[in-house]
């Protein structure tokens, strides 16, 4: 359970003080999720009940970021993409603080995500994450990503104290991997807002149609082909990092559709795949070498993104 902040529903009222959404009438931590404590609020005014997304900020958000980040949310949001929107306070703005945390309130968007997407359900996730980047172009906003090789490489120095046994194998490949893609991010590619973490559990779908885009907490400003690099990663591999080629071509297919890449794009993609799952890999080990077992939260597996890495790498020799 990703819950690292308790709150009460006392807590939860006097914050909701400072909105215009009714009286609190249930708070129930949500389930799924590893780096923020995410909370499903139902409010009631009058007849009207409501169900809103409570979401206190923990130690991997920067929390000078969240502006950019709702800003990007309200953006598309405001221009009829499906993701939720940021609710304001009675002062105007989208962030407080609540038990030590900035902490905020999202519309709460119904649907559910899909463990076995179907071809038609990865082509029409790609659609929409085109939809977004062209939706997205007009989005001022700016935030270097907070993700790249900088962090890489200081993850896996950090690593490196802690890493034994299976740890200490993987290490060693992500070392390798670091030193033979140095900064991925050269090239000129057509760029704007991005997503960055456009996995499964981040899109709900309902009535066969993506219903939601949730989760932009690791959005900035990057290169379009790198956020389909990363989706690619997500949604077009099993449970142990093998390859699905009808997902990865449905998935790719589904965008095009609606944004066709550049012939660079394409080039790249392999290369910007490797560094996807060489982001992911980096991520997981350290969480799990530093995993505190107080948190309610199951570290992931970094050896199935580290297999990802073969398959964009062999791509790249094609």
């Amino acid at each position: 359970m990703a819950v690292f902040t308790p709150v009460s529903l006392d807590e939860a009222r006097g914050f909701l003080a400072g909105y215009d959404l009714g009286e609190v009438v249930e708070l129930t931590a949500i389930a799924e999720g590893v780096e923020n404590t995410n909370y499903r609020l139902e409010t009631q005014a009058g007849e009207i009940r409501k169900r809103f997304v409570l979401t206190l900020f923990e130690g991997r958000t920067d929390e000078a970021s969240l502006p950019f980040c709702l800003g990007l949310t309200a953006h598309l949001a405001g221009r009829g993409f499906p993701c939720p929107t940021p609710i304001e306070d009675r002062s105007g703005g989208w962030l407080g603080r609540l038990n030590g945390r900035a902490a905020a309130v999202i519309e709460w968007k119904t649907g559910a995500w899909l463990r076995s997407p179907s071809e038609a359900d990865q082509a029409a996730a790609g659609a929409v994450l085109a939809r977004l980047h062209q939706t997205a172009q007009s989005f001022g906003g700016r935030r270097e990503n907070p993700v790249g090789p900088v962090l890489w490489r200081r993850l896996a120095d950090r690593c490196a104290a802690g890493a034994s046994g299976e740890d200490r194998v993987l290490l060693d490949q992500v070392e390798a991997a670091l030193a033979r893609l140095d900064d991925p991010f050269t090239d000129d590619l057509p760029a704007g807002s991005i997503h960055a973490d456009y996995f499964p559990d981040n899109i709900l779908f309902e009535g066969g149609a993506v219903s939601g885009v949730i989760d932009f907490y690791f959005g900035c400003t990057g290169a379009f082909a790198y956020d389909l690099a990363v989706a690619l990663s997500a949604w077009g591999f099993d449970a142990e990092g093998r390859p699905m080629p009808e997902a990865l071509a449905a998935f790719q297919r589904g965008y095009e559709a609606v944004r066709p890449l550049s012939d660079a794009e394409r080039a790249a993609l392999p290369r910007l795949g490797e560094a996807a799952a060489l982001r992911f890999t980096v991520t997981r080990l350290h969480d799990r070498i530093f995993h505190d077992p107080s948190n309610l939260v199951t570290p992931k597996d970094p050896a199935v993104f580290l297999r990802r890495m073969d398959h964009w790498r062999a791509a790249e020799t094609v």
